[in-house]
């Protein structure tokens, strides 16, 4: 695709900065309403959603999955395992044809909406003005009415933590291994740490996953963590929960790392995968002069239209923090720019945003938990069925899998979603769709599934609330 030159420098609607999905979405949204668009990108167009984050780590999950054997073990009768010692190249040949293939969709995109895509560093010298330097010392600027920040994020990288591209590594540079190491620690069980953990287990890689917190990913629903947790051991993982580390040393001449904990402990592996966390991509923009606030690690501060505290200039995605998904990054970049625009078009990222974790096995939640639940004071019960009693969950050998349906008493309407098994990420969107709409157990109960599916989980788990209801009716009478 041709690049936009200096013959169309002429003011813009809209000024973009990072093409990544937040960037692409809210570029395209503005441009399909007739809006003249430009987008600045000093890199790759996609983001960390293409290059090195949600595409690559889910491709390499499948991969894994694929090349261990991990879902065929024990379904035929025999013991599937590797028949030869898995590769790089192997591991990386799938993710590379996804993330081309992504690219270009992406750069489709962006022609297709006749958005001017320039290339080369942003810098913003006024509320409606865009600066873009170029590796060869060329620089023009780009003026606007409104400007949207999507710059994304970059692991956090302390200083005391050694990383060297070939011993220790973050989520970035992971990507660029040059083999697959003999043992690996991840220092940090965030979505990140854990995602990575489960998907070198799976390929028979010792791993030792530490975090400083007493509860992995406390964010999730306590029983599906639980869950979670008999998973990963049962794939090889050494979970060190409430641990902290005190030191990361890199030993050359025994080519490993040795991580020094509280106690005294040291932990060694062949290679340590750091994910602590992540930092906004403000540094290049100039934002502390035209009064654009930030709050911590560089994150851009806005407001519940993505505005930030100069009117004019928008932030969306992994730039503003949490909540730093692909899929809320992209509606985050839509609604900013309909609100810059007043378009009545979208005026609100949905508040029900669903939640997927690519572990094996994948989890995926949306709404409330019993924890939130009981924070409120809010009276709920549970409806549970598991993959072990569905027949597509006995044929595909998923038994472990669990859907677990949260609901009020009063009305049996649905109040959350907490799902960990195969497709868990796909199949929450019915119970995310039935909440979206006000939905109660009834919905369940008189829907139709298709036989066999692991959607069918739902029915039973319904019904399985059903039954709890009754009991506490009957309590209630007592």
């Amino acid at each position: 695709m041709a690049l936009a030159g200096k013959q169309n420098m002429e003011d813009y609607d809209l000024v973009v900065i990072g093409a990544g999905p937040a960037g692409e979405k809210g570029a395209a949204q503005a441009a399909y309403f007739g809006k003249r668009v430009a987008i600045v990108e000093k890199g790759n167009v996609g983001g960390a959603v293409v290059n090195t984050g949600t595409l690559p780590s889910k491709t390499l999950r499948e991969t894994a999955l694929y090349l261990s054997g991990l879902k065929q073990r024990g379904l035929y009768g025999v013991d599937y395992c590797l028949n030869k010692e898995v590769t790089v190249d192997d591991l990386f040949y799938r993710k590379k044809c996804v993330v081309d293939s992504h690219l270009d969709l992406v750069r489709d995109n962006i022609a297709r909406h006749k958005i001017g895509l320039f290339r080369g560093v942003a810098f913003i010298e006024d509320p409606c003005t865009v600066r873009v330097s170029r590796g060869d010392g060329d620089s023009f600027s780009l003026r606007g009415k409104h400007i949207l920040i999507s710059t994304g994020s970059r692991p956090h990288r302390p200083a005391h933590v050694p990383f060297d591209g070939e011993h220790v590594y973050d989520s970035d540079s992971i990507l660029n291994l040059k083999r697959i190491p003999s043992s690996l620690l991840v220092i940090g069980a965030g979505v990140i740490g854990s995602e990575y953990t489960t998907v070198f287990a799976a390929l028979g890689v010792p791993v030792t996953l530490v975090d400083i917190r007493e509860r992995l990913l406390p964010f999730l629903d306590r029983e599906i963590v639980e869950i979670l947790l008999s998973q990963i051991r049962a794939l090889g993982v050494r979970v060190m929960l409430g641990r902290r580390v005190e030191g990361i040393q890199v030993q050359q001449n025994e080519g490993c790392v040795s991580v020094s904990l509280d106690g005294g402990e040291e932990v060694r592996a062949q290679a340590a995968l750091f994910c602590g966390g992540r930092n906004g991509n403000t540094e290049e923009l100039g934002l502390e002069k035209v009064g654009v606030k930030l709050g911590q690690r560089g994150m851009i501060e806005v407001n519940e239209c993505f505005q930030t505290s100069v009117p004019n200039i928008y932030a969306a995605g992994d730039v503003i923090g949490f909540p730093a998904l692909a899929s809320t990054s992209m509606e985050q970049g839509r609604v900013a720019a309909c609100h810059a625009f007043s378009f009545e078009y979208k005026q609100c990222v949905s508040p029900l945003v669903p939640y997927g974790v690519y572990t094996i096995p994948e989890i995926s939640m949306v709404g409330e938990s019993e924890d939130s639940l009981s924070q409120k004071g809010q009276e709920y019960l549970v409806g549970r069925a598991s993959y072990g009693s569905n027949p597509r969950g006995q044929i595909m050998g998923d038994t472990a899998g669990l859907v677990k349906l949260l609901f009020s008493p009063e009305d049996q309407k649905l109040l959350g979603v907490h799902i960990i098994g195969e497709r868990a990420c796909e199949l929450i969107h019915i119970g995310q769709a039935c909440m979206y709409f006000g939905g109660s157990l009834d919905f369940f109960i008189q829907n139709v599934f298709n036989f066999p599916t692991l959607s069918d989980v739902y029915k039973y788990a319904a019904y399985d609330g059903l039954g709890n209801l009754q009991r506490f009716r009957e309590r209630q009478k007592i």
